[in-house]
């Protein structure tokens, strides 16, 4: 039976651009899977939709970064009963927050690189570098540089300030890109990120040809059972929910260190997850149609 699916996106963020690209695949795909589409795209103030958001049988929610992903949308429409996809606001909120995630993480036992947050600029840093400079709420590398000599510092701040008043200072490590991506209780295969550039940044994230991908990595099974028991494990403890994306750095030892998990991982032609999804059989479009009905 066709659903009434609003398909919201793009919104004030940083990433406004990544999430129209998701919004479109994701209303591709669901007037493909015979649903009833309607697009909620905007700019500010997704209230003003507030008539359309109400009608629908549950929203797509396709932003990325800023409202749509740190927990302030999900409460909003909690308290409207507007059924929509993906985690709900606490853990939506604890995710975007990358030193909280970091911290629980510890507490677990997993491994995840040294950090210091800054509340000011002038504020001493213990760690030495190489470092990594980033804003401690943002997506997609947004804000965020690698420090490798003392006068680097001012810059890097200033660029992560930008974004936000908490800057995160996260020891550098060496070592491959990794991200699994897991849908209901159940990790998918894990990718291996290789950047045509040093930093795997906004440009190469959503630029086709600018990155290769490996899908399935090639590790060994001990090390990938370590990170996918890492993934469920965050997972479940930051209450996650339907869908989300954890990113590592397997360093040069083979032991991976948790970066931050991802609610809203992007749904692109150049995204993860789908990658992800389709070495398991999982198809864009069924991707989609499962995402929605773990939603409901």
């Amino acid at each position: 039976m066709p659903l009434k699916i609003g398909v919201l996106m793009g919104g004030p963020s940083e990433e406004r651009e990544v999430s129209i690209s998701t919004g479109e695949a994701v209303m591709r795909a669901c007037q493909d899977n015979g649903h009833i589409v309607t697009n909620l795209s905007f700019c500010n103030n997704y209230k003003n939709h507030f008539g359309k958001l109400a009608d629908q049988d549950i929203i797509f929610n396709a932003l990325h970064g800023g409202i749509g992903e740190n927990g302030k949308l999900q409460a909003w429409m909690d308290k409207n009963n507007i059924k929509y996809t993906g985690s709900g606001a606490t853990s939506s909120a604890l995710c975007m927050d990358k030193v909280k995630s970091k911290g629980i993480a510890k507490l677990l036992g997993v491994q995840t690189p040294k950090w210091q947050l800054l509340a000011k600029k002038n504020e001493i840093i213990k760690l030495q570098p190489p470092f990594v400079v980033k804003p401690n709420d943002q997506g997609s590398t947004v804000g965020l540089s690698i420090v490798n000599e003392a006068n680097q510092i001012p810059q890097a701040l200033n660029q992560a300030f930008s974004f936000s008043n908490k800057v995160l200072i996260e020891e550098y490590i060496n070592g491959r890109e990794l991200t699994v991506p897991i849908i209901g209780d159940i990790a998918y295969p894990i990718v291996e990120i290789i950047p045509s550039k040093t930093l795997y940044d906004y440009e190469c994230k959503y630029t086709s040809g600018m990155s290769r991908y490996i899908c399935p990595v090639r590790i060994k099974d001990s090390i990938r059972e370590i990170i996918n028991d890492n993934t469920k494990l965050l997972f479940a403890k930051f209450g996650c929910s339907v869908y989300s994306r954890a990113d590592y750095i397997l360093d040069d030892n083979g032991i991976p260190f948790f970066l931050e998990m991802n609610t809203l991982p992007g749904l692109t032609s150049t995204s993860l997850l789908p990658k992800s999804a389709l070495k398991k059989g999982l198809g864009f479009n069924q991707l989609i149609e499962k995402i929605i009905n773990l939603s409901l």
